[in-house]
């Protein structure tokens, strides 16, 4: 069993507890049942804490993933993957491994913002979204992608994914995707388990696309 909930809720820790929340949600909604039968409990996908993790979210926004860890390769091969190297530098040594304008005022921002990211670790998801987002360049997404990812927090959901969104409306034979405010609202009957509610709509939506050969 996934450890019992802590004062920040439970922690997904290990394939059990996601097989765990899998079948949670599967004895409860019919239609998450059907999905675990086509993808299998979905991967835990625990990522780093910290800046640099928070730094990579930020450049792979807007840009295809190839282009995004092209960067970020090229972020780490000339060091620049922590606040102070990030405030040390120019403009025209962050533009070379390919940050725009933007992501350069991004990047700053962030690197500027101090976050104690050891506390972020024992805050309760409303603090952890709220502290997120009040960086530059941080949206809402960004911010509960990292608590489900890495802080590995059980119960957070990102309604404004597209992919959760198109996944939704197939799964639930919905006239249409919803859009973040119905979709969070929707989500709320998957609690305590939202972040794995999300991972089997992910899954589902690969087993879906990659049937119609959408690439």
């Amino acid at each position: 069993m996934c450890n019992e909930p802590a004062p920040i809720g439970r922690i997904l820790t290990t394939e059990d507890c996601m097989a765990e929340g899998a079948e949670w949600l599967a004895a409860r909604e019919p239609r998450f049942a059907h999905a675990l039968a086509l993808t299998g409990t979905p991967p835990l996908r625990r990522r780093p804490e910290g800046f640099a993790h928070l730094l990579g979210a930020i450049i792979g926004q807007q840009v295809s993933t190839h282009a995004a860890r092209a960067i970020w390769e090229r972020m780490e091969a000339a060091g620049l993957t922590t606040p102070e190297a990030v405030l040390a530098s120019d403009d025209e040594t962050l533009r070379a491994p390919g940050l725009s304008r933007q992501k350069i005022r991004y990047a700053r921002a962030l690197a500027e913002a101090g976050i104690d990211f050891d506390a972020l670790r024992h805050a309760p998801d409303a603090e952890v979204t709220a502290t997120l987002v009040q960086v530059t360049g941080i949206g809402r997404w960004t911010a509960e992608i990292y608590a489900m990812f890495s802080l590995g927090r059980a119960d957070v959901f990102a309604p404004n994914d597209l992919a959760l969104q198109e996944s939704a409306r197939r799964l639930f034979e919905l006239p249409d995707r919803p859009r973040e405010a119905p979709m969070r609202r929707m989500a709320e009957a998957w609690s305590p388990w939202r972040t794995v509610a999300a991972g089997l709509l992910w899954a589902y939506y690969r087993v879906e696309t990659d049937r119609e050969g959408v690439i």
